[in-house]
């Protein structure tokens, strides 16, 4: 039990689906349309509480109870992650999603009551460093972590957005080859270059082989190739030639991940969710649509070769009329750091939005030793970004 500013005791306890259900979807509406930027996906939970945590194995959902009335004021959520560095060194961190604070409930120390917990909750599950994200907007977070929590600022991580309905109609070119990836290839392969990222999760094994994850693919040129995977050397690749262009990535479909886990508030919030997020992308509204609303997330792009800008337009496009097919599916998104080479080939157009995230991590223990290498690491921005928290 803790006491805040204004002498209101709260409690720090674990989220009950049983009990809590409705009132967390409410206080996460409602945050949602006190913001002056109005819904965002990237943080709604949309009506599942648990969805970007439940495909971790350890995870934690806390609220923040006011003890006079039983009132719950604030909700944040926390899981476990296995990572590892180019330099071969492995991690425990834990990650910190979806805080939320009652609007009227703010600047009483709630906050910073959860943030404090969940760090506790993550520390004692092994955790060795907290990563957590936000809107470089959001002034009131970064001040709470950064002033509060003693976080540091990382980097900058780019989310790309565009609606399904932009893709392209032009057939692929003759000379770009796709190949879709056997589960077992793609993690060989991932395996075999994960470790010119930064910081990259170690379970990949467990990501693609989840029934989200709808597959990885290879584009390629024809006359050039691409990685042997047994060799791993390029099938073309000889001395004095240009080196192969290829790309790698798999498929995320949130689309799924909501309908699992239905509940009584799904479609209040899915409503709600579908109505501002089309405003935000100027796109028209259908009564139809008004109960249906999901996304494909592009993850593990990863490209080589000098030619891997034409590449990304064909990938971009395929995904875009891959999510056609998919019922539900409205967005194509994707999210890479300032540094990764492949950001500044992404297709940019009028029907593109780009939303910059702030990344923030710090040490849980003392690493004076090794000078807070996955820090460092951090602060590079060439990330794998982790589908399971969309």
């Amino acid at each position: 039990m803790a006491e805040i500013a204004d002498h209101t005791k709260v409690l720090i306890r674990e989220f009950s689906e049983d009990t809590d259900i409705e009132v967390v979807g409410k206080l996460e509406r409602d945050c949602e349309l006190e913001s002056k930027k109005g819904f965002s996906i990237f943080t709604s939970m949309m009506g599942d509480p648990f969805c970007r945590i439940r495909f971790y194995p350890l995870h934690v959902m806390l609220v923040a109870e006011l003890l006079e009335n039983g009132e719950l004021v604030g909700v944040v959520r926390g899981c476990i992650k296995h990572v590892g560095t180019g330099s071969g060194a492995r991690y425990v961190i834990g990650c910190i999603l979806g805080l939320r604070v009652s609007p009227i409930h703010r600047r009483m120390g709630i906050g910073l009551k959860l943030m404090n917990s969940v760090e506790e909750w993550l520390l004692r599950k092994g955790a060795q460093y907290t990563f957590l994200a936000t809107e470089e907007s959001n002034t009131a977070s970064t001040n709470l972590f950064t002033y509060k929590c003693n976080y540091r600022k990382l980097s900058s991580l780019i989310i790309f957005v565009q609606p399904v309905c932009s893709a392209v109609e032009d057939p692929m070119p003759r000379d770009i080859k796709i190949e879709k990836l056997h589960v077992d290839e793609a993690i060989f392969l991932y395996k075999s270059r994960l470790r010119s990222k930064d910081i990259y999760p170690t379970d990949i094994d467990v990501i693609l082989k989840e029934k989200l994850s709808l597959g990885t693919w290879v584009f390629y040129f024809e006359e050039q190739g691409w990685i042997n995977l047994n060799s791993q050397e390029s099938s073309k690749d000889t001395a004095g030639e240009t080196q192969s262009s290829w790309i790698i990535f798999s498929i995320w479909n949130t689309c799924e991940a909501y309908k699992s886990h239905p509940l009584r508030s799904l479609h209040a919030t899915l409503s709600h969710a579908t109505e501002k997020i089309f405003s935000c992308l100027n796109l028209p509204v259908s009564v139809s649509m008004q109960s249906s609303f999901g996304f494909l997330f592009l993850y593990g792009l990863h490209g080589e070769g000098e030619n891997v800008g034409e590449l990304m337009k064909s990938v971009w496009n395929f995904a875009s009329r891959l999510g056609q097919t998919v019922k539900d599916s409205k967005l194509i998104l994707t999210e890479l750091g300032l540094c990764d080479p492949l950001i500044k080939h992404v297709p940019k157009d009028s029907d593109m939005s780009c939303i910059e995230d702030v990344w923030y991590g710090k040490s849980l223990i003392n690493h004076a030793d090794d000078k807070d290498e996955l820090l460092v690491k951090g602060s590079l921005g060439n990330v794998f970004v982790d589908p399971r928290e969309f």
